[in-house]
């Protein structure tokens, strides 16, 4: 389904009332969001079950790449990129206890219990991770129980870095030599499990999710060893994005059969306390309420072109986030994407393995935050469709 993106809102999914810590498992309707999640990837792949449109899913992965199966079979792996980055960010502290964004817990076992149940696939053969911070230990326990026994976590502390594997950038600059981690490299399949919030550099989203997706030796600041927050902070378009080269890269997008955005509750930046206040956004159709969302696709640009218009139009964000004011740098990474066959920088793309990359997915901007109508739902051929269910 080419610029497909599914929208999920149900507004019984959040219950929290302010109090607390954002992400107390008791703030969240685990039954509602299990829901929102199957009929998210049902309406993705075209189908009536979420049985049918993982299937449908992991046939269009396979058939693009050529490989000789037609779906999932029974023993490949898969991995998940979760954003943990508000757990473990300055010590080892795996409590979790933080007013910081990471990825929901909910939404995340929601997730594993759909591909168990419905897509078929062994605990034992899925692996959460980010090689960058630390998963709280109540997550972990949380989702490798029941059904979900066997379900592997991987963060910077049992992270091992695949020396056979380098990130090898379409562009040349200076930095730590970054390896991917070997969960990544003997997986068969990704899911980019992204979050829709602000960023200091702006945003971020499926993109920016695989800063902790390798191993340098800068153990806690992978990026900055990487010397790659040069690049987000200049303030110009039509310029090389490393975001563009991860996407790019075979194991990483190559890999991806499913980018999801994690829109429950969404934070102005990856550093903000996150507070009643700040996390209930404005516009239509939230009015004063918490996004409660969940966001799916096959399309990395069309997805992230998607939460970059959420964003950068609600007062919620920007009035707490002044990255996000007159800054063209934040869509840069979307236009290389976009036109990455010939990317307006004149930087050629590669796929980390010397093939040059002709294509990665749409990218454009609603026609206004209101309708949110995209160039499909508009009944041009090409483009964005934004699909809304509840």
């Amino acid at each position: 389904m080419p610029g497909r993106v599914v929208w999920m809102y149900d507004t019984d999914s959040v219950l929290w009332d302010g109090k607390g810590y954002w992400w107390q498992t008791k703030n969240f309707d685990e039954t509602v969001i299990q829901k929102m999640v199957n009929d998210s990837i049902a309406s993705l792949g075209g189908k009536e079950t979420a049985k049918e449109g993982w299937n449908a899913l992991f046939q269009a992965h396979n058939t693009e790449r050529n490989k000789e199966n037609a779906g999932y079979a029974a023993g490949e792996k898969i991995v998940i990129k979760a954003n943990i980055n508000g757990s473990g960010v300055f010590d080892d502290d795996t409590s979790g206890e933080t007013q910081m964004s990471y990825t929901n817990p909910v939404l995340l076992k929601t997730l594993l219990v759909s591909l168990v149940e419905e897509a078929g696939i062994s605990a034992s053969d899925i692996t959460v991770y980010d090689v960058s911070r630390l998963f709280p230990d109540y997550m972990v326990e949380m989702c490798t129980g029941g059904i979900l026994e066997g379900v592997h976590f991987v963060d910077r502390k049992n992270g091992v870095a695949d020396k056979n594997a380098p990130i090898h950038w379409s562009y040349e600059f200076s930095g730590a030599v970054n390896y991917l981690p070997t969960c990544v490299t003997e997986a068969d399949y990704m899911i980019n499990l992204a979050n829709l919030k602000g960023h200091s550099y702006g945003i971020t989203l499926c993109g920016k999710n695989h800063f902790g997706s390798f191993i340098n030796g800068n153990e806690m600041r992978p990026p900055e060893g990487a010397n790659l927050h040069q690049f987000l902070t200049r303030n110009e378009m039509d310029a090389y994005s490393p975001l563009t080269d991860l996407m790019a890269n075979e194991q990483l997008g190559g890999k991806t059969v499913l980018y999801m955005l994690d829109a429950l509750i969404c934070a102005p930046s990856e550093g903000s306390s996150i507070t009643r206040d700040n996390s209930r956004w404005q516009q239509e159709p939230f009015h004063g309420n918490y996004t409660s969302s969940v966001f799916v696709s096959q399309d990395p640009v069309a997805i992230d072109s998607v939460g970059a218009d959420f964003l950068i139009n609600e007062p919620a964000v920007t009035d707490n986030n002044g990255a996000l004011k007159d800054n063209p740098n934040v869509e840069n990474y979307l236009h290389e994407a976009g036109l990455v066959s010939n990317a307006s920088s004149g930087n050629v793309y590669y796929n980390g393995n010397g093939k040059k990359v002709t294509n990665l997915g749409v990218h454009e901007h609603w026609n206004n935050p209101v309708s949110k109508k995209y160039s499909r739902n508009l009944g041009k051929k090409e483009g964005i469709e934004l699909v809304k269910i509840k």
